[in-house]
């Protein structure tokens, strides 16, 4: 492979903006298409947490004055997972002592985002939606805009998650099934201590049984963020027939019915609980249903691929999502990079990338399945 060759990104999320960092450091011509209109304008989730993977991916794809800006806007770190009953009486606790101070483990989403776009004001291009591609004569890629227009490169990867157009046009094949659960996110803007301290010091999980429950996390900024104050992410998980709403209708509900919804499940929790949606940011609740992707055989490497959520959709249950998407790019990168210098081909980067890939992801996969059947006993 040349080092003149054009790499084309679908997808400017978590695993599409660690790979773009990592080629263009290494001064790859790379381009990254987002349907996004603005870096601002996905609505997606809020807490995301880090663990030791994502970390070291980080590391493997950032320069380091975009690690510290990642750090530098992350949350502090927290040492603690606990689960609750409806009452707030404690059932587990899992204690994490001893975090290294630059570990990131709490970050938001937008805020890491627009981190991770530090220095690509020329790689990536907003509002563009790859539809679709074709492999040309000569085995390059040309993709195709759903806003018109097309452009081509000698690779393409599809990090353009579970509705992945380059999924579907590569693996027609592919499954990705409902998981039978649905999300209502929201925030409550911090402004004291939280009480019990647990809410403070780590992820907390509210269990109500097999078809309802409630998880909540910190993310008090290690410098403050302009645009986002210190706050705590709320969720409510449930079963559509807990909820009691069709998904025509969840979907359709403004963020305070959301809100709403939410308050009203847990009307009989903890007062503490009810005191925490009572303050939350009415405006900030937005529902998502909880995927899965069916494990797949290899496919052979071309110069088309997938990363993240495109080819390994799972629940968050596990807190892998993002932290396997940001493997993925560092593996993905690693093998370009290898390619440009001339150890191996395209085709053979693709392939060794693919390997491991492949079976990381589905792993990821069987943990999240495996924590949710955990969290959710009938799921």
């Amino acid at each position: 492979m040349p080092d003149s060759s054009r790499i084309l990104i679908a997808g400017g999320g978590v695993g599409g903006l660690a790979l773009a960092q990592a080629l263009h450091r290494a001064g790859l011509e790379v381009v990254v298409y987002e349907q996004d209109p603005t870096p601002r304008t996905r609505n997606q989730g809020y807490r995301i947490h880090l663990d030791p993977t994502g970390n070291a991916a980080l590391a493997d794809c950032v320069p380091p004055e975009v690690l510290a800006v990642l750090r530098r806007t992350s949350g502090r770190n927290g040492d603690l997972v606990t689960t609750f009953t409806p009452g707030l009486r404690q059932v587990f606790t899992q204690h994490f002592p001893g975090i290294p101070a630059g570990r990131l483990t709490a970050v938001d989403r937008n805020t890491f985002r627009q981190g991770l776009l530090t220095g690509l004001a020329d790689v990536v291009r907003f509002g563009h939606t790859v539809s679709g591609y074709q492999v040309t004569g000569s085995g390059r890629v040309r993709v195709e805009f759903a806003e018109g227009g097309s452009d081509e490169g000698d690779l393409l990867i599809g990090a353009d998650g579970v509705g992945s157009a380059v999924r579907r046009r590569l693996l027609p094949e592919a499954v990705v099934h409902d998981f039978g659960l649905r999300c209502v996110y929201g925030r409550m803007p911090l402004t004291a201590s939280l009480s019990p301290e647990e809410f403070e010091r780590g992820l907390c999980w509210i269990s109500a049984g097999s078809t309802c429950g409630a998880g909540f996390g910190t993310v008090r900024f290690r410098t403050p963020v302009d645009e986002t104050p210190d706050y705590l992410m709320v969720t409510l998980v449930a079963t559509p027939d807990h909820l009691g709403v069709t998904d025509d209708r969840l979907f359709r509900m403004s963020s305070e019915e959301l809100w709403k919804l939410s308050a009203d499940t847990v009307a009989d929790w903890h007062p503490a609980v009810r005191e925490i949606y009572a303050r939350a940011d009415i405006e900030s609740f937005f529902p998502i249903t909880f995927r899965i992707s069916e494990p797949m055989p290899a496919w052979a490497p071309g110069p088309v691929t997938l990363l993240g959520d495109a080819v390994h959709t799972m629940p968050p249950t596990a807190g892998a999502g993002a932290n396997t998407a940001l493997a993925d790019g560092a593996t993905l990168a690693a093998e370009i990079i290898s390619a440009a210098r001339g150890a191996k081909s395209l085709v053979d980067a693709v392939a060794a990338y693919q390997a491991v890939m492949l079976p990381r992801g589905f792993a990821a996969i069987d943990r999240s399945r495996h924590l949710a059947a955990q969290m959710f006993p009938a799921t």
